[in-house]
């Protein structure tokens, strides 16, 4: 069961939610995967949203790979969302910890993703927090990327179908972390830091 932890509104017309709850249950437009550049959804939340999406979406990664070669942090892919309560994944490639450039990348990863949705004339979108676990990436500071990279995406397209923006997370650390980044970019909205 989800639950809502903090909300906030960036623009007039779009909302940006805090969640605690499973991404792959999120009823949705689209859903984020934190994928890899082979689109190999082989553990953490992409083998979470495999295993309850179906098959069908490692098929289509596959294909997605063949035709347009690896994916990247301003490359993300989209593919449909099988068994999933979202009608599309779509698969971003945050950078790992260590290679350089990471929080620009990070923040790509973010844009090129709300970017690929609005394309697709989407209106509601989930995210994890993208790169800050097996990748590596320092959860305080990836809360402050992901968020501002929201927030930023959404006040300067100011015509986006996207409308409902979630970021959703599993665990209960990174629920406190991103809880006190939320708390410091929108403070009086319910997040507790």
């Amino acid at each position: 069961m989800s639950e809502l932890i903090a909300q906030a509104h960036p623009t007039p017309d779009a909302k940006l939610s805090l969640i605690h709850g499973d991404i792959t249950l999120e009823a949705v437009d689209a859903i984020v995967n934190a994928a890899n550049a082979h689109l190999a959804h082989g553990g953490g939340v992409a083998a979470a949203i495999v295993r309850r999406g179906g098959t069908e979406i490692q098929d289509q990664s596959r294909a997605w790979v063949a035709e347009h070669g690896p994916a990247s942090h301003d490359r993300p892919a989209l593919t449909a969302g099988g068994n999933l309560p979202a009608s599309h994944v779509i698969h971003a490639v945050g950078p790992r910890w260590g290679e350089g450039q990471e929080e620009r990348k990070l923040r790509s990863a973010v844009t090129s993703s709300l970017a690929l949705a609005d394309e697709t004339g989407l209106s509601s979108i989930a995210l994890p927090a993208i790169s800050t676990g097996i990748f590596g990436f320092p959860k305080q500071l990836g809360a402050r990327v992901i968020l501002d990279a929201i927030a930023d995406y959404l006040a300067g397209h100011p015509d986006s179908s996207i409308n409902d923006v979630r970021v959703v997370l599993i665990d209960q650390e990174s629920v406190d972390v991103f809880s006190v980044a939320f708390a410091e970019r929108w403070p009086d909205t319910g997040a507790t830091a």
